[in-house]
């Protein structure tokens, strides 16, 4: 037997919270003096506590997790259970990364407010190229929504090139679908070997661009939207408008995502 400060070391909990248990009746003690009104444990007990600890820990609230371990579960199920939990917060915590990712563009964005780069903007003409692509569709222009959609669509790409090696970086571009509501994906990679129509892919000519305006982004596409802004600003201070779909060219894509480099590539014409 243990005393309840033993028990609460063995157990790493606080004597303060296995009173609580016991006044719930949660994890009541093995054994009580009637005298001294001392708490008692028994070796088995760690049992129930880690169970109590790990289901409050993944979320349940005490009455969930009485309800849970009155029902008697086995060790099986239990460990689904928390597996299926664990999940759940995974997913949870990754779209608080993803939404905290967002926030932090949107602040580089109202910090730049009143900054022109004109310094960082380059107007040039864009090549000619011939790249294999598929497309895709996504709810609408923000990263959660158009990320997943690029990322499946250059998966299914590569799988389908085979032994079609790239001949350029990729390019990604963007136009709004036939309704409106909808963005248009296009996952592009340029090859220079010859197609017949049946690899699984679309063969497209990309043509020249006369003039666009081009700002290197450095960093995560998550982070891409006050460089998209900042290439807009210039443009619409220099008395431009935008003519046709802006692309992506991915310069360098090692696998820190931080240290990606990118052109972003806005096709222009006097207002």
């Amino acid at each position: 037997m243990f005393s309840i400060g033993d028990f609460a070391k063995h157990g790493r909990v606080s004597v303060r919270m296995l009173r609580h248990y016991d006044a719930i009746g949660l994890l009541r003690p093995a054994h009580v003096d009637p005298f001294s009104g001392y708490r008692s444990y028994t070796g088995d007990q760690l049992a129930r506590l880690n169970r109590v600890i790990a289901l409050k820990d993944l979320g349940f609230t005490l009455t969930q997790v009485q309800e849970i371990l009155d029902a008697e579960i086995g060790v099986g199920e239990l460990r689904g259970m928390l597996r299926l939990r664990r999940a759940e917060l995974e997913a949870a915590i990754a779209a608080d990364e993803t939404r905290l990712k967002a926030v932090e563009a949107r602040l580089r964005s109202i910090e730049s407010e009143g900054s022109m780069p004109s310094e960082d903007v380059v107007v040039k003409s864009l090549p000619a190229v011939r790249v294999a692509e598929l497309t895709g569709t996504a709810g609408g222009y923000v990263n959660e929504e158009i990320g997943p959609v690029v990322q499946g669509l250059y998966k299914d790409l590569f799988g389908a090139l085979g032994p079609i090696t790239p001949s350029g970086p990729l390019i990604a571009y963007y136009e709004d679908d036939a309704d409106g509501e909808r963005v248009l994906i296009h996952a592009a990679v340029p090859i220079s070997a010859e197609t017949d129509g049946t690899e699984g892919f679309s063969t497209v000519r990309l043509a020249e661009v006369a003039t666009a305006a081009t700002i290197l982004h450095r960093g995560s596409m998550e982070t891409v939207l006050s460089s998209y802004q900042a290439l807009a600003k210039w443009v619409d201070a220099h008395g431009y408008r935008s003519n046709g779909p802006a692309r992506e060219f991915y310069l360098e894509c090692p696998a820190d995502g931080d240290q990606w480099v990118t052109e972003l590539q806005q096709p222009i014409t006097k207002a």
